[in-house]
């Protein structure tokens, strides 16, 4: 009864996340109350506070669940791809481009990320996490590049932080131009063309090495 008890709680969770990311997406996260997601989830204000103490940890949550995801894809390509870190790299960044398009939960929670949240009155306490978050998803992507380097799929004096930024900046460039206008191109079809471009920089653009003066 208890196992029963806490599956039917961690799925309301669940299912007041989804309803709150709708209706974030609808009408931005400033514009949405929890007693506007409450209704919409068919639960009460207090279910909606005993799982999150503000609409600040309901959304934080939201982002955590969009950076997790990419910790359990690195795991399960792993074993896809023994000894061949750079494809796991490169499938990585394909699942995360084309996913946008076609995986409904992240694109809204992309949609809202990028167009939909502003970081002031009582968003502004999840800032400081979410640039914590960043900064050690940079990590994350370095070790990524340090694996690479160590099997010889990427020069041995990358300047894997400076490789990370670009990474980063370069992939979340390219979603948040997609959900902006999605008739502007096709993410999709084009997304391991993308990945691709961006690998072939590391290989051979001399900016982004170390000199033997440095």
């Amino acid at each position: 009864m208890a196992r029963k008890t806490k599956q039917q709680a961690l799925a309301t969770r669940q299912h007041i996340l989804d309803v709150a990311m709708r209706l974030f997406s609808q009408q931005g996260v400033s514009a949405t109350s929890l007693a506007e997601i409450a209704k919409s989830a068919g639960v009460t204000r207090g279910a909606i506070y005993w799982h999150f103490k503000n609409k600040s940890e309901l959304f934080s949550e939201i982002w955590e669940l969009s950076e997790s995801s990419i910790a359990d894809l690195e795991i399960e390509y792993q074993a896809k791809f023994p000894d061949d870190p750079l494809s796991v790299l490169r499938e990585i960044l394909i699942y995360v481009l084309e996913a946008t398009v076609v995986v409904e939960r992240r694109r809204l929670m992309m949609e809202i990320i990028f167009h939909k949240c502003e970081f002031v009155g009582e968003m502004a306490v999840v800032q400081q996490a979410q640039r914590s978050l960043c900064l050690e998803s940079y990590d994350r992507i370095e070790q990524a590049l340090t694996r690479c380097i160590e099997s010889k799929m990427l020069p041995e004096n990358l300047l894997t932080r400076r490789a990370a930024v670009l990474m980063r900046c370069y992939i979340s460039g390219i979603m948040e131009n997609w959900l902006f206008a999605p008739d502007s191109f096709d993410l999709k079809s084009e997304a391991r063309d993308f990945v691709a471009i961006l690998l072939e920089m590391y290989q051979r653009c001399p900016s982004l090495c170390a000199s033997e003066r440095q």
